[in-house]
């Protein structure tokens, strides 16, 4: 697939991106090599090859589910601007 420079600053203005005009064809070109590359993966037969998360084969660590902090709400309650029964204290934003 070839992007060309109005195509990019299409896609950098809908992403919110500033590119300067003359690295316009430059990027349209790295874009377009990377497209290229994604439809030569789509050729690849991936019939039968089981979803991975991982290349390495592992096992997640159990721990015990226990509390390990706590009973510390005045040490968090120190960081709010406004705090009142215990709570965070934040504007009301709906009517």
């Amino acid at each position: 697939m070839s992007l060309d420079k109005a195509t990019v600053a299409r896609i950098a203005h809908l992403a919110r991106i500033h590119v300067p005009e003359q690295d316009l064809e430059p990027l349209a070109g790295e874009l377009s090599t990377i497209l290229d590359w994604v439809e030569q993966l789509a050729e690849v037969d991936t019939d039968g090859v089981a979803p991975m998360t991982s290349v390495v084969e592992m096992t997640a660590r159990w721990r015990k589910d226990e509390v390990t902090d706590g009973d510390c709400a005045e040490d968090v309650l120190a960081n709010a601007p406004e705090a009142e029964m215990g709570f965070y204290t934040v504007p009301k934003v709906m009517e």
